[in-house]
């Protein structure tokens, strides 16, 4: 497969490593000719400026104001895309135009979200299907990390809903991954502008409760984590699951605890890896692997893009712009 990388910025070099030999070109209006980021492929201005002919797909790695046109683009011509999360609108008919116009044209339009292929969170899923640990009550989600100031540095990151967005969008994807969409409407627990313009601390969730068909969510996100944190603690009828850490800052852990009834303390079974974060390559084969059958996961941005406005709206004033 022939793949065009489109945006070379922090994301755009690791899918263009993990792209290989298969990169044959690279578009960014600002990347300097010779720029040893190139890997010596040729470097385009614009994805209109890349002879159709000579590439299959492309993985999208722009700022958000700038996907929509490049994806209508590339679908148009029937292209593969993975883009890059959120992929979001103020208008969720932007979102199904996509979604026709990959359909009519056979192409996959391919939302990534690396982090579903965690291996403690793949495990998790895993026994959770199992039913080991029977009905779940409540999973909690922290994710940290200490980017305010260069979130701050950044015209177009340092706006809008800020950190809710950037690691909220993970945690709602673990969500239908974990769970599948809560029944209950999101509630907003608390959000804070402490050292940015936008938020760079974020709280909200769902209610679930004995009737509900999903468990409590509990969400958590910050900017102002100066270690990078990632925390996950979910408790059942039968028992409790917690992962501590990703394995990109690793080491990672992943502990089940079968709960002794009426009390005591619980067995419990760990699993700790030290390796570096494989979700790249993982995603990318996952991605070459739906471009046999083009489909979309357009549905799950359609869903996760609703959160941000309803949540959005419970935190902006009245008239702020996001």
């Amino acid at each position: 497969m022939r793949v065009v990388v489109v945006g070379l910025g922090v994301q755009g070099r690791k899918r263009l490593a993990i792209a290989g030999p298969e990169a044959v070109a690279v578009v960014d209006p600002v990347v300097k000719e010779g720029s040893p980021d190139l890997r010596g492929l040729p470097l385009f201005r614009t994805i209109d400026d890349v002879p159709v002919a000579d590439y299959d797909a492309a993985l999208v790695c722009t700022p958000d104001g700038a996907k929509v046109a490049i994806l209508r683009h590339l679908l148009s011509h029937g292209k593969h895309l993975l883009v890059e999360k959120p992929l979001i609108d103020d208008d969720d008919v932007v979102l199904e135009g996509l979604d026709v116009l990959a359909r009519q044209n056979h192409a996959v339009c391919y939302t990534a979200y690396n982090h579903r292929f965690e291996p403690h969170i793949v495990a998790l899923k895993e026994v959770l299907d199992s039913g080991r640990l029977g009905r779940v009550h409540l999973c909690k989600f922290f994710y940290g990390n200490g980017t305010a100031r260069d979130v701050r540095n950044s015209a177009w990151r340092d706006q809008g809903l800020g950190v809710f967005p950037d690691l909220g969008s993970h945690l709602l994807d673990w969500t239908l991954q974990l769970f599948g969409k809560p029944a209950a409407e999101p509630e907003l627990w608390r959000a804070s502008r402490f050292e940015n313009r936008s938020f760079d601390h974020f709280h909200f969730g769902f209610r679930g409760g004995p009737d509900e068909p999903t468990p409590t969510l509990d969400y958590e996100m910050t900017l102002l984590s100066w270690r990078n944190t990632f925390r996950l603690d979910l408790f059942a009828e039968k028992g409790s699951a917690h992962i501590d850490c990703l394995c990109k800052w690793g080491p990672s852990v992943l502990t089940v605890r079968d709960r002794i009834l009426p009390s005591g303390r619980p067995t419990e079974a760990g699993r700790t890896l030290v390796c570096p974060d494989p979700t790249w390559e993982i995603e990318y084969a996952h991605f070459k692997t739906l471009c046999a059958t083009p489909a979309t996961n357009i549905a799950n941005d359609l869903w996760i893009n609703g959160i941000f406005r309803k949540v959005g709206k419970l935190a902006l004033p009245e008239g702020e712009k996001k």
